[in-house]
């Protein structure tokens, strides 16, 4: 059982690999860092991007940035 809960927001700042990342639908700000997959695949993230980001509901102002949504295709 995993304790992670999944949000989408806007990747609004970042510095090498720290994020900051504004939640839909809110004014909350995420400070995120990148999962294993995606720093293994160097999948590259920039200031605008849509991103999902994993985070624990015991702590809700730090997270894992763990998909890039395309403006192809949407959260299923």
């Amino acid at each position: 059982m995993r304790d992670r809960m999944e949000i989408s927001g806007e990747v609004i700042e970042h510095c090498k690999d720290i994020f900051k990342v504004r939640i839909e639908g809110g004014e909350q700000i995420v400070t995120a860092k990148l999962s294993g997959k995606m720093r293994q695949n160097k999948i590259n993230l920039q200031v605008g991007d849509r991103v999902r980001v994993e985070v624990s509901p015991y702590d809700m102002s730090m997270g894992r940035i763990t998909f890039r949504i395309n403006s192809n295709r949407e959260i299923s």
